[in-house]
């Protein structure tokens, strides 16, 4: 991303007309939250002046402390394309601050900065993030409600006719682009109406930054073709469900750190330490990287997610892959993380547990390079393949069991966090269920 002083944003905002400026930031569960300003308060907000009630945004503070700062990141300026018609729209992204000035440990992107100076104290320079968001389109009803509906019966790599999303893909695509993306591939997914587009990496921070705006594009996007987005991890029964895999490196001033090529597979030995603290809390971290209930609907054998702890270099069944280049390239891609996933949280305890790893260096189980999904349970067992937690609240009871993950999120995020996901799971363990009466009505 281009770097702006606040001279270069006031003169920016007056020559592309700029009417109204949206000061994002994201909640704790992940949702894109903002505040709209005039251009005209757009020098109060780069002097870091604009107020906001904290106590209305979720997991954030308690009524009596409201007060808090919006304190603008002048790189990450941009202009939404598909606002010109009516005087532009543009956005910066924020850091929340308190009133004496000091970051609010509850805010998800604060909270990953500090997972980040750990990082640089152990001599790291740059931890990097390639996301592989997809996600699903559904027609939209005459009121503009969405419905089940699927606008293609589009597979994998398909093309036009069968993939008759193509074209609002295509236009996603053209946006993402006027905004700076630097888009590497769009295609039709495994399942029907899914599809995946995915942005060259960058450092973690902007590339959490940018799945923020990457979703609010699609969405956006895809209304203007009579069409909802979703990122629900798992919307339909009997499809592949929608994954945000992410290609995860180590580098020192411009040298990768999981490259080595004396080592085996040319993995260095702090690649191996890092698998070993993704692969020790794996089961813990789940709950944060795969936050809905929904979500353990995909981690399920049969449809391509990862719901065993292991990793290999050769095949895509276990949590963690290999890709197969080198040299900058190389990388650790975890498979489980789905885009339901507050990016920031994510990235925190993911790199968390690969520091542990270096740290404590932590040696890598051996890699299984055979299909899990064909292991019946006493292999698996005998081969040392742990299972993901099968339901949010076991994944909750094994963050809450974590010093390491626990640590990632700090105490403010991880009682807020907790609270709500134990709510969550509380109501949906206590609804009856369509699939209940349909079972059980006539039954009994």
């Amino acid at each position: 991303m281009a770097k702006f002083t606040t001279e270069d944003i006031q003169r920016l905002a007056k020559e592309e007309n700029v009417k109204f400026i949206r000061l994002q930031f994201t909640d704790i569960l992940g949702t894109i939250k903002n505040v709209e300003i005039p251009v005209s308060q757009l020098g109060k907000a780069l002097d870091n002046k604009m107020m906001f009630d904290g106590s209305s945004i979720e997991g954030f503070v308690r009524i009596e402390e409201s007060d808090m700062y919006l304190f603008p990141d002048l790189d990450t300026w941009v202009v939404f394309p598909w606002t010109a018609e009516k005087g532009k729209v543009a956005r910066l992204i924020c850091d929340i601050y308190n009133p004496d000035g000091t970051p609010f440990e509850g805010d998800p992107r604060n909270n990953l900065k500090r997972i980040l100076k750990e990082m640089e104290e152990l001599g790291f320079t740059n931890f990097n993030l390639g996301p592989e968001p997809e996600f699903f389109l559904f027609k939209l009803d005459e009121k503009g409600e969405p419905t089940l509906e699927l606008n293609d019966n589009g597979g994998y790599f398909d093309l036009a006719p069968t993939d008759l999303g193509e074209n609002c893909r295509r236009d996603i695509v053209l946006e993402l682009e006027e905004m700076g993306f630097e888009i590497e591939a769009s295609h039709h997914e495994v399942a029907p109406g899914q599809h995946e587009i995915d942005f060259k990496y960058a450092n973690a921070l902007e590339a959490c930054d940018d799945i923020q705006t990457f979703k609010l594009v699609v969405k956006t996007i895809a209304r203007k073709h009579g069409l909802h987005a979703t990122f629900m991890p798992k919307p339909l029964f009997g499809v592949n469900g929608s994954g945000m895999h992410c290609n995860l490196s180590l580098f020192t001033e411009g040298v990768n750190a999981f490259y080595d090529t004396e080592g085996k597979l040319e993995l260095s030995e702090t690649a191996y330490h890092f698998i070993a603290g993704v692969i020790k809390h794996a089961k813990s971290f789940t709950a944060v990287t795969n936050p809905t209930v929904n979500s353990y609907k995909r981690l399920v054998p049969g449809y391509e997610a990862p719901c065993y702890v292991a990793w290999s270099a050769r095949n895509r069944s276990p949590l963690i892959r290999i890709p197969a280049s080198r040299g900058l390239s190389t990388r650790v891609e975890v498979r489980s993380v789905d885009p339901a996933a507050n990016p920031y949280l994510a990235m925190a305890v993911l790199l968390k547990a690969g520091l542990d790893g270096i740290k404590n260096k932590l040696a890598a189980p051996a890699p299984i390079d055979r299909n899990i999904y064909v292991m019946n349970k006493e292999e698996r067992v005998e081969a040392g393949i742990e299972d993901l937690p099968a339901t949010l609240y076991q994944a909750l009871e094994q963050l809450k069991s974590d010093e390491v993950m626990t640590a990632a999120l700090g105490s403010h995020i991880l009682e807020h966090f907790v609270e709500a996901k134990e709510i969550e799971w509380d109501m949906f363990r206590t609804q009856v269920h369509p699939w209940e009466r349909e079972q059980y009505m006539q039954m009994f």
